[in-house]
């Protein structure tokens, strides 16, 4: 299955572009209203999600960079391992795979992760996030929901079935 690592490359891709054209066209801190509930704002993270460990004095950085490489290879190994009639699984881990090696990628090159997706409503603003976390996340959701959804009847007639190991 890893056939589906075009998707992580395109993850990937999409990530960097976009976080490129942020920081060309976007004053940190300067939101740019695109919708009632959905502004433009550069942002630079630090931390993890929700900026956790943001004002940890810069060993974060090294620490969040080897767990999402650490991360990477377990993905690439499942994946590696994956049936061919596993293609939700596939596609999920791809896109968790894009989405941490786009974030390892700004704090290899930048020492903190470039956000500018800022949604809000009535004052209340989610944390500003980016591509990467947005594939990583709905990786997440597909895992669980393809952990949720029955197997299909071949797949387990097939883990049902003894083995063919000829008696000695």
């Amino acid at each position: 299955m890893l056939r589906w690592l075009w998707l992580a490359v395109t993850v990937l891709g999409l990530d960097q572009l976009t976080k490129s054209i942020a920081e060309h066209q976007l004053v940190q801190f300067a939101p740019v209203e695109v919708l009632p509930f959905f502004n433009l704002s550069l942002v630079y993270n630090t931390g993890a999600a929700f900026s956790l460990l943001g004002e940890a004095g810069g060993w974060q950085r090294w620490l969040f960079i080897a767990l999402a490489l650490g991360v990477s290879v377990i993905l690439v190994v499942w994946m590696r391992r994956l049936s061919p009639g596993e293609g939700l699984t596939a596609a999920a881990l791809a896109l968790v795979l894009g989405g941490a090696l786009g974030n390892v990628i700004d704090r290899v090159w930048h020492g903190h992760v470039i956000d500018f997706i800022d949604l809000h409503y009535a004052g209340y603003h989610w944390p500003a996030f980016n591509l990467a976390d947005s594939a990583i996340t709905v990786g997440a959701v597909l895992l669980i929901a393809g952990s949720l959804l029955p197997e299909p009847p071949s797949r387990r007639r097939r883990e049902a079935d003894p083995p063919d190991d000829p008696a000695p």
